[in-house]
């Protein structure tokens, strides 16, 4: 397989020449637009999250001896949450080369911060398939490049946050309750909903409860601050 045009010039930005090009093709291929013949990037962003991870909890480790584990987890977080995979996403144009159906592609789905992320992990695990631990390893620490070093300025997710904008009012902390389910047992998306004892709520849905209470936590505090 080879790859297209706009597809060689997107490894080049993410500094990677690809011995197997059908990798990153597959890591682009949205599920509106798969088929049997042409997989989707889901198994590829359930790898790629956990190079991710390691990858970021090695950097953190490596880069302060003196932090505790209670420093380093939000840091962590901060590194490895979906919308940080999304911003690094929009930095390198990878929403250009998306391969999407019609229907995500007239919904906006190149700008979908959860497709960006998702495809984000996709991509980092088509470099480790492809090269290894090492070389995915320096793309994902030149990609993120100065966020690893100033992530305590950014260190508290949307969980927290609104935890911490409870407390300030007197209220226990939110409740995150999951009030569906969908698609196969391999492949779940979860609504999550993010409540307070004040009755404000709201609710996302993500392929993972996590990012799925991220993204409630997120739209609350939007609500809650344009109030």
């Amino acid at each position: 397989m080879k790859l297209s045009a706009d597809q060689a010039q997107f490894a080049g930005r993410i500094g990677h020449e690809f011995g197997r090009p059908e990798l990153l093709v597959q890591a682009l291929t949205h599920g509106s637009i798969s088929s049997a013949s042409r997989p989707d990037n889901q198994r590829l962003e359930f790898l790629g999250d956990r190079v991710l991870g390691l990858v970021m909890a090695e950097a953190l480790f490596m880069a302060d001896p003196t932090s505790t584990e209670g420093q380093l987890a939000p840091q962590f977080n901060a590194l490895v949450r979906k919308e940080t995979c999304a911003a690094v996403a929009r930095e390198i144009g990878l929403g250009d080369v998306l391969r999407l159906g019609r229907s995500e592609m007239k919904s906006g789905g190149r700008r979908k911060e959860a497709l960006l992320g998702d495809a984000m992990e996709a991509v980092i695990a088509a470099v480790y398939l492809d090269a290894g631990f090492a070389p995915s390893r320096d793309m994902i620490l030149r990609l993120w490049g100065e966020r690893i070093t100033t992530v305590e300025a950014d260190a508290r997710d949307a969980k927290t946050m609104l935890q911490e904008w409870a407390q300030a009012r007197g209220l226990p902390p939110p409740a995150y309750v999951e009030t569906g389910r969908e698609g196969p047992d391999h492949a779940p998306v979860f609504t999550i909903e993010a409540r307070l004892q004040s009755g404000q709520a709201a609710s996302a849905r993500a392929k993972s409860k996590r990012d799925a209470s991220q993204q409630a936590a997120q739209s609350l505090l939007h609500s809650l601050n344009g109030a």
